[in-house]
Parts: C-alpha cells; sequence; structure tokens
C-alpha cells in the first residue's frame, strides 16, 4: 500500500530558463519519463479514442522539446515534440522520451517511427509498449533496424497506469470502468432521506471534476439523478466547463430523464449480462473510460457483474451512523466473507481533509491468478 499527500490533480509546468529549454537532472531516465508523462498529462480525456501519449526531446541533459497528443485525428506526442523546437534539425543526435511505443502503421496520421528516423533521433526512451496488435513490438523493430538505441520499460507500471484505459479497450473490446464513491468513515453515502451534499470536501469535488475530464462517459442510479440533480461536467473551480461526457442514468423509467435537457441515455442494468452487453456496446461506441458515481445499489450492481476495473473512494472524517443511512454499498447480504471482493495495488492519499483510496478488484474466483 502507499501512503501520499497530493492535490485533487492538474499539471504544474516547470520553469523555462532563458534559453527555452527545462532545466533537468542530467542523465536520469527516469527524470525525463516523468516530464513525458506531465506532458501526457495536459491531453488526458481529449483524445479518445487514441491514447493520451507525451515526449520530450533531451540533449546534453536539458528538455529542448516538449509535446502531448491533443485530440484525436491531431498529430501525436512526438510530431508536436518535434514541432516545438527552435531548429528542425535540433532533434538530430538527441534523446526522446515517449510514454508510449511510438506508432508503426498509418491510421489518421502518418506513422511516428517514420518521423523519428527522419529526424536522426540518436536515442528513443519507451514507457511501455503498445497492446495494440498493429503495433505491438513492431515501432521497436523499426528504430532498431534504422540503427537507433531504443530502451523501453523506464517508469513502465507509471506509464501503465496513464495508458490503461486504452489498453483495456484496446484489449478487451469495452471501457475502463472506474467506480467512484464519497462515503463516511463509517461507510455511509447519504442520509435515510437522501441528503448527501455534501459528504465529502470541495477538494474531492474538484477531484471528480478531474476524473470526469477523463472519461469519455459516466453513469449512476436514478436514486442519485433524482436526489442531487447532477449535470456531470467536467469544470473548473471557477466553473468554466471543460467537457461534458456521455452521460447514462441507470433506470427502467426513460421519463425521469425528460426533463434534464438533451444528452441523458437510459440504461437498463438487471444482469450480469445486461452490463457486459452495455459496456461492449460502449466499447464499440469508441468509449475507453466509463465512471460510475453511485449510488450504493448501482455500486454493487456493478461489482456483482464484476464490471469495476478500479475503485476510487473518498472518505470523509464523518461519522453518520443509523440504521436507515445510505452504505456505500448495497445489493443482498453476502452468505459468508468468503464472497468479499479483495482490493490490489491500494494506494491512499489525502485530498484536504478526505482520504483518497484507490485500488484493483480481485474478485473472488480471479485468486491467485
Amino acid at each position: 500500500m502507499i501512503i501520499s499527500t497530493e492535490a485533487s490533480g492538474g499539471i504544474v509546468r516547470p520553469a523555462r530558463n532563458r534559453y527555452g529549454a527545462d532545466p533537468v537532472d542530467s542523465g536520469n531516465d527516469q527524470f525525463f519519463m516523468r516530464e513525458a508523462l506531465r506532458e501526457a498529462e495536459l491531453g488526458a480525456g481529449y483524445t479518445s479514442p487514441n491514447p493520451a501519449v507525451g515526449a520530450v526531446i533531451v540533449r546534453d541533459g536539458r528538455i529542448i522539446g516538449r509535446g502531448h497528443h491533443k485530440r484525436c485525428g491531431g498529430p501525436h506526442a512526438e510530431i508536436e515534440a518535434f514541432r516545438s523546437l527552435l531548429s528542425e534539425s535540433d532533434a538530430a543526435g538527441a534523446d526522446l522520451y515517449v510514454t508510449l511505443e511510438p506508432c508503426s502503421t498509418a491510421g489518421r496520421t502518418p506513422p511516428c517511427c517514420d518521423a523519428v528516423i527522419r529526424n536522426r533521433v540518436r536515442r528513443v526512451v519507451v514507457g511501455c509498449l503498445d497492446p495494440n496488435p498493429k503495433h505491438a513490438g513492431r515501432g521497436i523493430e523499426i528504430l532498431r533496424s534504422a540503427g537507433i538505441e531504443v530502451e523501453t520499460g523506464v517508469l513502465e507500471e507509471e506509464c501503465r497506469t496513464h495508458h490503461e484505459a486504452f489498453f483495456r479497450w484496446i484489449t478487451a473490446g469495452r471501457p475502463f470502468v472506474l467506480l467512484k464513491m464519497a462515503e463516511t468513515l463509517d461507510g455511509k453515502i447519504a442520509a435515510a432521506n437522501g441528503d448527501s451534499k455534501w459528504v465529502t470536501s470541495e477538494t474531492a469535488r474538484e477531484r471528480v471534476a478531474y476524473l470526469r475530464r477523463l472519461s469519455d462517459a459516466v453513469l449512476a442510479g436514478a436514486e442519485t439523478f433524482r436526489t442531487d440533480s447532477p449535470r456531470f461536467t467536467a469544470r473548473t473551480p471557477d466553473g468554466a466547463v471543460l467537457k461534458t461526457p456521455r452521460r447514462f442514468i441507470a433506470t427502467h423509467h426513460p421519463e425521469i430523464l425528460s426533463g434534464a435537457g438533451e444528452g441523458w441515455e437510459q440504461a437498463v442494468l438487471d444482469t450480469p449480462e445486461d452490463w457486459r452487453d452495455f459496456l461492449m456496446r460502449l466499447g464499440r461506441e469508441n468509449v475507453t473510460m466509463l465512471l460510475i458515481e453511485g449510488g450504493g445499489e448501482l455500486a454493487a450492481s456493478a461489482i456483482r457483474a464484476r464490471a469495476v476495473d478500479k475503485i476510487e473512494f473518498h472518505v470523509a472524517p464523518k461519522l453518520l451512523g443509523g440504521r436507515g443511512s445510505r452504505p456505500v454499498l448495497g445489493g443482498p447480504d453476502p452468505a459468508s466473507l468468503s464472497e468479499a471482493v479483495e482490493l490490489d495495488r491500494m494506494r491512499v492519499s489525502q485530498l484536504g481533509r478526505d482520504l483518497r483510496i484507490e485500488a484493483y478488484p480481485v474478485y473472488p474466483e480471479h485468486r491467485g491468478e
């Protein structure tokens, strides 16, 4: 388990020196890959179904070029980094750090491998390989065949985590599913009458806005929709709308959506088969990440259907109590603790006064794998 203190999200770039290059720690591959991840974060949530890749170009221990993929169909991170150079010839003999293996086939844009070779880069450092069967490992082979030194697996876990939604979509054909819940320390998400404003702090709510920015779609239960009247938009702290993901409400009664305006969609999710069909449909529609925002019955249904890939619970330092107060997970009572879903790779951090707990479910039938 990792415990840390951090803000709600967002990237702050280091100051540039008077020559336009960022001051860096010479010779440290992990340092430069972290800078590439900072670049990748700038595009996160805006490139779907493409991955949000970041890249930096380094010469003599200094970053001389930066780039990130900004939108689907636009130039990839490597191309943006080359374009950021003061001179086209500056890449010759330099090192390129990129969070994901450079693509080797033409799609909406030409292959990035061609641009890397054309710009005469000396060395390419890759965070993680592309699981896309069209690319997997092929870009590495092409670059090495061209005489370029290639290093792979630098900050691989961090890079894979950054790209995990894309990886799930490209390998399974369905979106990565993140279950976000806000609860009191005793596991309550609302009072008996449904009052839930606000369980957690403003800092935690800013984090939720960030998660919506990352997501292509948001899903909530009908009770959450009726009680909270959510907008499910990704906003800046001052209220400016950055993005509105697709918005789904799990309900048998589509009429409850009629007064909410345009852009709301119904989802009927009674069984694991319903969940499977829903997720596969979203995958075909290029949804790479789905954010579930509650309530407790929908969360339990998603867990029972084995639909959840990752959880993020925001825990407030409050005790609500009461038999009628609503629990973070509803559903039928399990027969024994053997039915519990264990959590792996847990990370705990602080969001203002609240705790943020991230982890990956290990379902009982998958233990030992």
